[in-house]
């Protein structure tokens, strides 16, 4: 019999596309099934103020989420932590765990900005281009956060989409026409959307056989890190080089 494993999702109250992508991708896993729980934070526009405000909001939804016995949880705001200076993943995820174990629950904790760290890890990539729907000042708050875990950003471009509804309905050619535009002689890896509300789960493979580079998305990533964190096999077709089962495990 095949164990259903309970997923929650901490997810800004405008995000749309988290909870499209992520299970899209592992309904593609061979051997295990997967439900999904979400809570959300009120956000609408992407900006300091209302991401510090939104992370407030965190620990009501960890409650929830925790009531629903789920197996592992995905903080699914990229930005709103990276925004907040280097670490900030870890101490967060270090925040939740503690707040889980006080109410006797012990799920894997997961944030979409350290599943994007540890699956360029897992790529062996040291530079990278990246494509954000951010303003500039928030994507350079995001090149800033990857430098501070030890990769180089050899270029990036900030689509400038500062409502977080809008970010959801980026078209696809916008994002790669962006790819493009990018210097990407010397990158390692592209991550072709560094928000897990931009769209990203159609550009990927073409992204690939294009640019001929590993491509991820904050999708992806995610994908990755809630698999390796359940002890599953991480590989799904279809899905990018990370997901492919070429990346070597972790030692």
């Amino acid at each position: 019999m095949t164990v259903t494993h309970r997923i929650g999702l901490v997810v800004p109250s405008s995000n749309v596309t988290v909870e499209t992508e992520i299970p899209a991708l592992l309904a593609r896993h061979p051997g295990a099934r997967f439900s999904f729980h979400s809570s959300r934070m009120r956000m609408h526009q992407v900006s300091p103020e209302a991401l510090r405000a939104m992370n407030a909001q965190r620990e009501r939804c960890v409650d929830e989420l925790a009531d629903a016995g789920v197996d592992a949880l995905l903080y699914a705001c990229l930005v709103a932590l990276m925004a907040q200076g280097p670490g900030e993943h870890t101490r967060v995820e270090n925040a939740v765990v503690d707040q889980l174990a006080a109410a006797g629950s012990a799920p894997a904790v997961r944030s979409s900005a350290g599943a994007l760290v540890e699956g360029l890890q897992a790529l062996g990539a040291r530079r990278i281009a990246l494509v954000t729907p951010y303003l500039r000042p928030l994507a350079e708050k995001v090149v800033g956060y990857l430098e501070s875990e030890g990769f180089e950003v050899a270029d990036y471009a900030a689509l400038e989409v500062g409502d977080n509804a809008e970010v959801g309905c980026i078209p696809g050619d916008r994002v790669l026409e962006a790819a493009r535009g990018l210097d990407r002689s010397t990158a390692d890896a592209l991550v072709i959307s560094a928000c897990v509300q931009m769209p990203s789960l159609d550009l990927v493979g073409p992204a690939e056989r294009e640019f001929g580079l590993p491509v991820l998305s904050a999708a992806t990533a995610g994908a990755y890190s809630l698999l390796r964190a359940l002890e599953l096999d991480a590989r799904l077709p279809d899905a990018g080089s990370l997901l492919t089962g070429a990346v070597p495990a972790a030692g």
